[in-house]
Order: C-alpha cells, then structure tokens, then sequence
C-alpha cells in the first residue's frame, strides 16, 4: 500500500513538473509583462486530497517563488495546524500564478488564460476531493458569477458545500479579508475544518 501510495506520488509529482516546465516563461496574457519577477506555480503535496485556491501572489510570493507567505499566508499557515494541517500535507496556489500590479485583482483575460493552462490541469493531475476556495475570484471560476441567481458574494455563500462534477467546492474568505475583519476568524476557521473533514 506505502509502495503505491509513493508511487502515485511521484507520477504526479514529475506530470506537475513536466507542467511548469512548458509554461516557466509563459507569455499567454498580460501579466507576463506587467512586472512579474516570477511564475509562482504553486507548492505542497501532488497527491493532496484538499487543495486550496488564493486570488494571486504578492509581492513577496513574487520575489520568493513561494504561494502565501506574506502575512495573508501566515494567518492560513497558522489556521491551517491549528486544524491539525500543515502545508505540506495540502496544495496551495492561486487562480493567477503571476502577481498582477500593485497586487489588483486579476482581470478575466488573466484569469481564464491561467485557469485553462495552468490551474485545471494542476487539478487534474492531483486529482483532490476537495478545494477551498480563498476570496470571490477564485469562487467565481469554479462556481460561475452567480449562486443561485445571485452574484457571488463571499459573505453569502462561505462555509456551503457545491458539487462540481467530482470535485467538492467549499468557499471561504480570503486571510487578507480575516486580518482585516478578525470577528469573521472563527468562520474562516470553521470553513477550514469543513474542508479538511471533506477531504477526508
């Protein structure tokens, strides 16, 4: 079983290897040219059951090659044991894997190019149950721009279970949104927990 289970590992590690090595100059939208240090794939287990989905890098995550490490990434960091998770245990990445200007969200062109060439076929090789959802954007490309015929708003739908196909989404805030709103940190940790259990 332990034999299979490291080579399943290793199969998906080297296909996401293979990934980044055809898109590490990536020059398919405008991000290749607005300033990005970077291409920041994303990092932690290939064969992870949850994965979560952030917006885009910072400007550390830029300089570092590295997802969520600012202070935005501690606080998930910090969530993440708290739920008795490390990072290395799930995947984390970001509906644009460059970082746009001046950290604004990324624009649809960005974020349909990234999705198509990068973010689904991450999913696709790490085959997870579950993702968790950090923030609208990355909501809306799992999710559509509404929920039951309203626009998307995180407030209105984090901690709710969507199927989609065989993956289950669950939606939560983004960090930057708890260190700015800390009374919503006791749902951004539930939301978590959710997801974990799911992946289960």
């Amino acid at each position: 079983m332990e034999k299979e289970k490291n080579k399943t590992f290793m199969h998906k590690f080297e296909a996401l290897e293979k990934l980044y090595k055809k898109y590490k100059n990536c020059q398919n939208c405008p991000l290749a040219k607005l300033g990005r240090k970077n291409i920041v794939f994303g990092e932690g287990n290939p064969n992870a059951k949850l994965i979560i989905v952030g917006e885009g890098p910072g400007e550390k995550e830029d300089a570092a090659c590295k997802p969520f490490i600012g202070k935005s990434g501690q606080l998930l960091t910090k969530i993440l044991e708290q739920t008795g998770l490390k990072r290395e245990d799930v995947f984390i990445t970001n509906t644009v894997k460059c970082r746009p200007p001046k950290n604004r969200n990324p624009k649809t062109e960005e974020i349909e190019s990234c999705t198509k060439l990068l973010l689904l076929k991450q999913i696709d090789i790490i085959e997870p149950k579950v993702i968790c959802t950090l923030g609208a954007i990355p909501a809306r490309v799992f999710l559509g721009k509404k929920v039951n015929n309203l626009p998307i708003k995180i407030t209105a739908i984090r901690g709710q279970i969507f199927k989609c196909g065989n993956l289950t989404i669950i939606p939560t805030y983004h960090p930057a949104y708890i260190l700015r709103n800390n009374k919503e940190l006791q749902n951004f940790t539930s939301d978590i927990i959710l997801a974990k259990n799911f992946s289960i």
